[in-house]
C-alpha cells in the first residue's frame, strides 16, 4: 500500500490520528457525496471526479505544507471515522483547525473532541502556531458546539474564506489546553 512518509502519528486514550491513506478514499467519497458534507461544500453537488480531487487536496496538503489533516481512527480499528487537524490551503486567510465526522453513527461519543484537542496541541506545540481558527458554517450547530467545548470563541474580526457560505471564524485559545 502506498503511504505518505514521513508523517506523524498522534495517539490519545481511544484514538489514533494518522496520515490519510488510499484505504480512506471510499469512506471520504461516501461522506463527500452525501448530505453530511453540506457544511464543507455548501450548495455544491460533487461527482466522483470532484470528490477525488478534493481528497487529493487533503493528501497533497501534507506534501505541499509538510503537515495537514489527520484521519481519525479508533485504536481498536484502523477504519477512518473522520478528518481533523491543521489546514491552510493557498488563499486561506488563517491557519485552521478543521474536523469532519464521516458517518452519523460515530457522532455523540466525544471522538472529535478528543481528536481535535490532540490535533490542536500538535499545531501549537509542534508546528508552533500562536493561534488557530475553525471556519464553521453558521448553521452547523454541532461543530459550533464542539468549538465552544474546546474553548474557542466566535471572532467577528477574523477574515473568512470567500465563497464558503455564511462562515463564522471560531478562535481557539492560544498556547493553553482546554480540557474536554
Amino acid at each position: 500500500m502506498i503511504a505518505l512518509s514521513p508523517t506523524p502519528v498522534l495517539e490519545t486514550e481511544r484514538l489514533v490520528l494518522r496520515a490519510p491513506a488510499q484505504k480512506d478514499w471510499p469512506l471520504w467519497r461516501a461522506f463527500h457525496q452525501s448530505d453530511r458534507s453540506d457544511f464543507v461544500r455548501p450548495g455544491a453537488t460533487f461527482d466522483e471526479g470532484q470528490s477525488w480531487r478534493s481528497w487529493a487536496a487533503v493528501v497533497g496538503h501534507w506534501v505541499m505544507r509538510g503537515w495537514g489533516p489527520f484521519v481519525v481512527t479508533q485504536k481498536a480499528s484502523d477504519r477512518g471515522v473522520g478528518l481533523v487537524g491543521p489546514w491552510q490551503p493557498a488563499g486561506w486567510p488563517e491557519a485552521e483547525l478543521l474536523w469532519t465526522i464521516w458517518d452519523a453513527k460515530d457522532e455523540g461519543r466525544g471522538i472529535m473532541a478528543e481528536a481535535a484537542s490532540a490535533a490542536r496541541r500538535y499545531a501549537f506545540d509542534v508546528l508552533g502556531w500562536p493561534t488557530a481558527v475553525s471556519y464553521i458554517d453558521e448553521k452547523n450547530t454541532r461543530s459550533a458546539a464542539l468549538a465552544g467545548r474546546l474553548g474557542a470563541c466566535a471572532d467577528p474580526e477574523a477574515s473568512v474564506p470567500a465563497g464558503k457560505g455564511q462562515i463564522v471564524a471560531w478562535r481557539h485559545p492560544a498556547l493553553k489546553e482546554t480540557r474536554v
